[in-house]
């Protein structure tokens, strides 16, 4: 059986703009690189243009070493400009206060980005909230700057709305203190904390209710119609199993997953997820193996992470275990398929 073709994620080619001012703000010339990775002029002006989220950190990595600015994911979030979002990001940019700019951006994130790893979420409370970015550990010089990307920008985005600059109440990060840990204060406004259950930033109630001056309110409520709109548009009806492949990545990480745990995520006994599932001829270790496969295959062909590093991802007990599954599935190590994609192109051709 071929495996599917699992995306692994996908964001709005706008981010590519942020990037690509941070590497020319360092003098060097951005466009050739943007080139190099098929993203010309033409291909950045396609309405809706994505690009997946392997093909966006080889390219962050290739900045960062034209650039020789191992920070550079901080430094693209002061050209991080909610316009460049799309749709959601104009709704954003029209909302009446920090506090809705920010729920907009969560509850519209589908519309910019997809991960299956997780979503971005607000957690608000009485003195404040916190957003938070999804983890995509085990972090490595590929992924990084993409955390850095998105938490700067958020506070420049929201900052920018208020016509004021924003300094984070905190600062949480999951992975351990890179090189250029200093740069992080200078950024946010406060002492970060490495090594954390998540990756997030903390904005007080007096930063949350700052007014937006452009707001319009005719014109906030018929873009969030529009925005609500384009939404339901991407959900559509899904089977059982897609509802629980959606469920399993996140929950694949260093361990096997639980039945009863997904059952619970859908509001369902794991009676009736059973039967569902069965009602539709498959069951949940098939569900999970399949997934386990299609994603390894992709994540030997679109990344660089180490066989140890996937093996964590999708909850093997030790990287021999996962190559031996891959072999098994496949017909042939990890390492060696991994090898014959570089030589013939086609991991190239599946980042694009």
């Amino acid at each position: 059986m071929k495996p599917a073709a699992i995306r692994l994620g996908d964001l709005a080619v706008g981010y590519l703009y942020s990037l690509a001012d941070a590497v020319d703000h360092l003098g060097h010339a951005s466009r050739p690189l943007l080139e190099h990775y098929g993203f010309d002029a033409a291909r950045l002006a396609e309405p809706r243009a994505r690009l997946s989220i392997p093909r966006y950190m080889h390219l962050g990595h290739a900045a960062i070493v034209l650039t020789g600015e191992p920070a550079l994911g901080l430094l693209m979030g002061r050209f991080a400009y909610l316009h460049r979002l799309g749709l959601a990001g104009i709704v954003a940019g029209q909302a009446p206060t920090v506090r809705e700019a920010a729920r907009t951006l969560i509850r519209f994130e589908a519309l910019y980005a997809s991960n299956y790893r997780g979503r971005s979420s607000l957690l608000e409370d009485s003195s404040g909230a916190w957003l938070r970015f999804h983890s995509i550990g085990p972090y490595n010089a590929y992924n990084r700057f993409v955390v850095d990307t998105v938490l700067a920008a958020w506070l420049q985005q929201l900052g920018a709305l208020a016509h004021t600059p924003l300094t984070a109440e905190a600062l949480q990060l999951e992975f351990v203190a890179p090189d250029y840990a200093e740069r992080y204060p200078l950024e946010f406004g406060c002492p970060p904390v490495f090594a954390a259950d998540f990756n997030g930033i903390r904005l007080d109630q007096q930063a949350l209710n700052l007014r937006n001056p452009m707001h319009c309110p005719g014109t906030w409520h018929e873009l969030l119609q529009l925005c609500e709109q384009a939404l339901q548009g991407l959900s559509r009806p899904q089977s059982m199993r897609d509802r629980v492949i959606q469920l399993l990545g996140p929950r694949l990480h260093g361990r096997e997953p639980d039945m009863d745990a997904i059952a619970r995520q859908l509001q369902l006994p794991a009676w009736t997820l059973r039967r569902r599932l069965a009602e539709e001829g498959t069951r949940f270790s098939t569900i999970v193996n399949e997934t386990r496969r299609d994603l390894a295959v992709a994540y030997v062909r679109d990344t660089e992470l180490s066989f140890g590093e996937i093996a964590y991802l999708l909850g093997f007990a030790s990287a021999e275990a996962f190559q031996r599954a891959f072999k098994r599935w496949l017909k042939r190590p990890p390492g060696e398929m991994r090898r014959l994609l570089r030589q013939s192109g086609n991991a190239s051709e599946s980042m694009k």
